[in-house]
């Protein structure tokens, strides 16, 4: 379970502003460090959705598709632990942006009620995806709706589906977690639609939009090990032209080094990930030297062409 939730814009003049966010522990808020750093990532460098690591938890933002409100600037996160499952919170917090922007409003309040709701929520997904029983008693109580509201067909046909549907989308679902855990990509996605149409069927609305969520950011990864290939090859080459001293390119290795973090991010690769945020931290150093350096030899030059 995530510990936290935050929405926040980024005004072209301004920088970033949090609209409205909610927390477990008030002491795990994201702060101004962690927003400059998300403005840096989906504004200089285009990227989507992003990560910051601070100790032991992650901060996740993506940009909203807030079209629909006339928005191009706002981004929706999450606070999680290290061992929290990206892919599956990554199709939840899809899912709670499309209900805020639905909802959308200027009142603080009213944003922060809604992400609180939502949070919470998520709880009762996460649940259900686990214990089909508690699947059989949600299709109970819309049964017990529908025998109240005269439905006999609607309610026989639900009570029915529902004696075999809960257990085959449990399945379903443990199946496609293990094809995602070894790796058969285009058959996770194949099982995770399967499990959603099933979702359907007993008109759950909430695990439908997960699981479809899910299939699309499965469906991603083969092309995300390919563009993962291409930066691991772009960085080796930055990294064999250095050695000619051509210091420079030290800046040149930032913007790679930061899409191989998210790629390792989304395949939960987390000593990866520690390894790639040292690597990233060096070469922002090493940058910097090679700025001063840069301006020494600047300097050097001036002082020998007044000799």
């Amino acid at each position: 379970m995530p510990v936290g939730i935050y929405l926040y814009e980024i005004d072209e003049s301004f920088g970033p502003n949090v609209l409205a966010e909610y927390y477990l522990d008030q002491k795990n808020n994201v702060n101004k460090e962690i927003l400059k750093d998300f403005e840096e990532k989906h504004i200089q460098k285009e990227f989507s959705d992003t990560i910051f690591w601070n100790e032991d938890l992650r901060y996740y933002s993506a940009k909203m598709d807030a079209k629909s409100v006339e928005r191009d600037n706002l981004f929706l996160g999450f606070v999680l632990k290290q061992d929290e499952d990206l892919v599956s919170l990554k199709s939840i917090l899809e899912n709670i942006a499309t209900k805020v922007v639905k909802d959308f409003s200027q009142d603080k309040n009213a944003l922060e009620a809604l992400l609180r709701k939502e949070f919470d929520s998520i709880f009762t997904l996460m649940e259900k995806l686990k214990e089909p029983s508690m699947v059989k008693e949600t299709i109970n109580d819309k049964t017990k709706k529908m025998l109240d509201d005269g439905k006999l067909t609607e309610a026989r046909e639900l009570i029915d589906l529902g004696e075999q549907i809960p257990e085959k989308l449990s399945e379903e679902i443990k199946l496609a977690e293990q094809q995602l855990i070894e790796g058969f990509y285009k058959k996770a996605k194949k099982s995770f639609l399967k499990a959603a149409e099933l979702a359907e069927t007993i008109q759950e609305g909430d695990i439908v939009s997960f699981l479809t969520s899910k299939a699309e950011q499965v469906g991603k990864f083969p092309e995300l090990i390919k563009e993962r290939e291409t930066n691991i090859k772009e960085i080796e080459n930055r990294i064999e032209t250095l050695q000619n001293n051509k210091l420079h390119l030290y800046h040149e290795l930032i913007k790679p080094l930061d899409t191989l973090i998210n790629i390792a991010n989304s395949f939960e690769e987390h000593e990866t990930t520690t390894a790639l945020t040292e690597f990233l931290k060096d070469s922002k150093r090493a940058d910097e030297l090679a700025k001063e350096l840069f301006n020494l030899d600047k300097k050097f030059k001036e002082i020998l062409h007044e000799l």
